[in-house]
């Protein structure tokens, strides 16, 4: 996320966090799409992480970033945590260890998109070139510890690093050690979220086996393909998972409401100070019976900020989020919109995409979801591979885009984005597993040469 908003509008009631979903309404003639990615820094000189300050830190190319694009500056207290585009809407921030990220513009193709993710790729090496500095295309970290990484200087990382290991044994890995995209999405009724999402929360481990490349640790395979999926599931229970509930009879944005409302806080921001709230309850600062700051009421920046640290594997604000996959290489970026975007922005393919899941129950996702992370396309449910499962969802979202029939300058429609997963398809290897094979032949049982063949 770029920055926490700031809208002091008081808020009083349930009913007001509803009317708050259902304004992300919007016709199909408005959708949109937008797609965020991280990459770790690195240091070329050594492959080490990159540090927030000194002449060739994360502040240095952030302040150079600033001064070639002309967005502004992103501040908090006297440091520059990231940069606005506030003419075109898309940002750059910083996750917790430094990792950079391109939250997209909502944009209308996936051509776009593609162009974004060019324009701010080449403007990164123009200012990281000199500083040293180089990014690297993968779900985790391959061979930094936790006590390697640094820290940004953001007032909510501190309280959710404080916080993170009371509530699970793998938050600071997700927090300091991981990279993913993600792609958000537009939805035009309750009833159509509420599809978006069953797909969506029921296709996630397709999705997480196709990009799956987190298969190191401190520079050993660590016997997962997606480990940053893996570290999910010993976060923080209470904000993540699969959402079984969204698949029971009466889901709308009131059931999403009730359960953001039970989710705990992280802190509360006033003015410029972050107030560390950790573990209490948005229904208490509701009902102005919040215990660190009595009598205070909620406000929309609140909620807004409140929601934005839920983290299912479908998230729901006035769009969708779909979360379930590792950051890659930039072929893979564009993959993920055009994936989502055949399924579920055509009428066709989601109707299909929903007959294909609808009659899975929720033990039987739930099952899936924990073992594609060890076992990729190989996985299995109501006795199918997700390999075949993965080539029949791949058709459709092709079909779909098919049919969407955008075009680029050189009238190639946006098929062309699926290619590389329908590529991982053909081959039955996640991407995972071809860094294992590289790791196991070429690389020598080095993980160093991933800092060359996956940078961008």
């Amino acid at each position: 996320m770029a920055r926490d908003l700031v809208d002091m509008t008081p808020l009083e009631t349930r009913d007001e966090l509803v009317a708050w979903f259902e304004a992300g309404c919007k016709p199909r003639a408005r959708y949109r799409a937008g797609t965020e990615h991280e990459k770790f820094a690195f240091t070329i000189d050594g492959h080490k992480p990159v540090p927030y300050g000194g002449p060739r830190g994360i502040r240095a190319l952030l302040e150079g970033m600033q001064l070639l694009l002309g967005w502004e500056p992103i501040m908090e207290g006297d440091n520059i945590i990231g940069l606005a585009d506030v003419t075109g809407g898309g940002a750059i921030s910083l996750e917790p260890g430094g990792q950079f990220e391109l939250s997209g513009a909502p944009v209308e193709t996936v051509h776009q998109t593609a162009s974004e993710l060019m324009a701010h790729l080449a403007q990164l090496r123009e200012v990281a070139r000199p500083l040293g500095i180089g990014f690297l295309g993968i779900g985790m970290t391959p061979n930094w510890t936790r006590a390697d990484m640094p820290m940004m200087p953001k007032g909510r990382y501190r309280i959710m690093t404080n916080y993170m290991p009371k509530v699970g044994k793998l938050g600071l890995d997700m927090m300091y050690r991981t990279c993913t995209v993600q792609t958000n999405l537009d939805f035009s009724s309750e009833a159509d979220m509420v599809k978006k999402m069953r797909v969506g929360l029921a296709l996630q481990p397709v999705a997480t086996a196709l990009f799956a490349s987190s298969p190191f640790t401190e520079g050993k395979p660590n016997g997962l393909l997606s480990f940053r999926s893996e570290i999910w599931r010993d976060t923080d229970n209470d904000r993540s998972g699969m959402l079984p509930w969204a698949f029971e009879p009466g889901m709308g944005f009131a059931c999403y409401v009730d359960y953001a409302l039970d989710v705990p806080m992280y802190f509360v921001k006033r003015g410029d100070k972050y107030i560390d709230v950790a573990g209490q309850s948005f229904r208490d600062l509701l009902a102005g019976k919040l215990e660190s700051l009595p009598g205070d009421r909620a406000t929309i920046s609140d909620w807004v900020n409140h929601v934005s640290t839920i983290f299912p594997e479908v998230r729901l604000k006035r769009f969708l989020e779909m979360r379930g996959s590792d950051g890659g290489p930039f072929a893979r970026i564009p993959a993920l919109p055009a994936f989502w975007i055949g399924l579920i922005y055509d009428e066709s393919a989601l109707d299909a995409a929903w007959d294909l899941v609808k009659d899975w129950n929720a033990a039987e996702r739930q099952q899936l979801r924990d073992d594609v992370t060890r076992l990729g396309l190989c996985a299995t449910i109501r006795g199918r591979t997700l390999h075949d499962i993965a080539k029949d969802v791949l058709a459709l979202a092709r079909k779909g885009l098919e049919r969407r029939a955008r075009r680029d300058a050189r009238g190639r429609d946006e098929t062309q984005y699926l290619e590389p997963l329908e590529e991982i398809v053909r081959r039955g290897k996640t991407p995972a597993e071809e860094l294992l094979e590289k790791f196991h032949g070429p690389w020598g049982g080095s993980v160093d040469p991933v800092y060359l063949e996956y940078a961008y």
